[in-house]
């Protein structure tokens, strides 16, 4: 469970200042395995950008730049993107960026045993050097998101040298192109990392270590914050704006965001999939009407997020505006239980021990508990729920999926038959046609319409009942300049320094 609050504000307000080198970063939970080939958790992809740079990246209006590729150009109508590398990029072990060494990256995430980029990548023929500093992603059809994956873990390289260790073997000794490499990992406590001084884009970097370290309570990340004892922290709760805007040592950064909040339900894997909630879709929808969304924005976050029922808010390009937010409507879900045959329903749901998940689960269950539906809430640390849900030991989650530029990796992975993030093992065949036909095209009209076909079948059987989007809410101290706030709500550290 959470430590006491008491001890640690008593740890930051007896901190000392930290010289001006070293940046401290507070995140919201403990990263999995740093290893982006498997990694699953926000936070791990937190450390990756000091870690391990991309392909190409996004900027702060969600469009895609250049990283370690400096170019890149579509080719045989839509069959093959060439990428152009950067030249003077070196690995964290001395070994030079080149077209072998990125054709080695791509094709670990290809092939490697338990990766998650794998259902990213698409439908990849061939990973191939099509020059010394030029490479050739084959694909049997268009594939439009592939260039947005490339934008995260799917774009990250590591040294050729590492290219089959995997893991904990590779944590050990990580080999990534980023600013920062990894000197030393205490599990649930921090992660430390010292300035790599061969990085291509030294200039842009003036600190010369960062600690990240894991505290799940918004409340003692501020504190640390507020006492000096970190200098940037994540996901302030909204309750605490007021109490950040008042004090001058610390400033607000807001910006929209990618993510969305959402409710899993196993509903195919193993026997825990065997309950009423994931056997019948009457039962998913009488919680669903359960829950008032506004409401739960509103009593939970200050109704600073938004409401929604999609992986994209309403307005978005891609939102299905023909299946709106559905509003509460707890007659209809105490009919849809008895029409299932159940007077009352107990759900067991796991829950992120942060108090942003904890503080909206109960709400939740307090909603659905007027409903006839009785909530069991289960917390645990992030990396043991995923490590849960992918296994099927679970009969609901809530979790967040940061969200991602192109539509397809914030759906497919999901809800397509048999995907390595389909923890549930939603499978509907109508849906992955749609999303295949999504995600083939480079129209966006006929995609949109796609997705909007699909929208309206799994919407109906609710594997996933989506509840709000988050507005980024990162904190740092005043000393602190430099911050770019980007719609994937990942703190770069390009260009951050601390004034002395």
């Amino acid at each position: 469970m959470r430590r006491s609050l008491a001890a640690l504000l008593g740890l930051a307000l007896s901190a000392a200042p930290a010289a001006a080198q070293h940046l401290r970063v507070g995140i919201a939970s403990d990263p999995d395995v740093l290893d982006p080939t498997l990694s699953r958790t926000v936070a791990a992809r937190q450390v990756f950008m000091a870690m391990c740079d991309k392909l190409v990246d996004i900027d702060e209006q969600g469009g895609i730049v250049p990283q370690l590729a400096a170019a890149w150009a579509w080719e045989e109508d839509g069959r093959a993107l060439r990428l152009t590398l950067r030249p003077g990029v070196t690995f964290h072990d001395g070994v030079p960026l080149d077209a072998e060494a990125a054709t080695a990256g791509l094709r670990r995430h290809l092939t490697a045993q338990g990766s998650t980029r794998r259902g990213e990548m698409g439908p990849v023929r061939a990973v191939e050097i099509a020059g010394p500093m030029e490479v050739r992603v084959r694909l049997d059809e268009p594939f439009a998101p592939l260039l947005a994956a490339l934008a995260d873990r799917a774009g990250m390289l590591v040294s050729p040298r590492q290219e089959t260790v995997l893991g904990a073997d590779f944590q050990r000794e990580p080999a990534c192109a980023g600013p920062f490499r990894l000197t030393r990992r205490v599990a649930q406590d921090r992660i430390e990392l010292e300035r790599f001084p061969a990085y291509w884009d030294a200039g842009a970097i003036h600190v010369e270590r960062v600690t990240y370290r894991p505290i799940p309570d918004a409340t003692v990340r501020l504190s640390n914050l507020r006492a000096g004892a970190l200098d940037v922290i994540e996901r302030i709760n909204p309750s605490d704006v007021g109490t950040v805007r008042a004090d001058r040592r610390v400033r607000l950064h807001t910006g929209p965001s990618l993510a969305s909040f959402y409710i899993a339900v196993n509903v195919a894997n193993g026997p825990r999939a065997d309950t009423p909630l994931g056997r019948d879709p009457r039962v998913r929808e009488a919680l669903e009407r359960a829950i008032d969304r506004e409401a739960l924005v509103r009593v939970a976050f200050e109704g600073l997020h938004i409401a929604g029922n999609q992986s994209v808010p309403p307005g978005h390009p891609f939102y299905a505006a023909s299946v709106p937010v559905p509003g509460r409507d707890v007659a209809r879900a105490r009919a849809l239980l008895r029409e299932a045959g159940h007077e009352r329903v107990r759900i067991q749901m796991l829950v992120p021990n942060t108090s942003d998940y904890v503080q909206a689960s109960e709400v939740i269950q307090a909603m659905a508990a007027e409903a006839g539906i009785d909530i069991e809430l289960v917390l645990l640390e992030t990396g043991t729920l995923l490590r849960q849900w992918t296994s099927g030991d679970f009969e609901a989650l809530i979790i967040q999926w940061s969200g991602r530029v192109d539509l397809d990796a914030n759906i497919y992975s999901f809800k397509a038959c048999g995907q390595a993030l389909n923890g549930g093992r939603y499978c509907s065949q109508a849906v992955d046609a749609a999303l295949r036909e999504a995600r083939t095209s480079v129209d966006p009209a006929r995609r949109a319409a796609a997705y909007d076909r699909a929208a309206r079948l799994y919407l109906a059987d609710r594997p996933y009942i989506y509840l709000w989007h988050p507005r980024l809410l990162i904190g740092t101290t005043a000393q602190v300049e430099g911050l770019r706030m980007v719609p994937d709500g990942l703190i770069r550290l390009q260009g951050l320094r601390v004034k002395s």
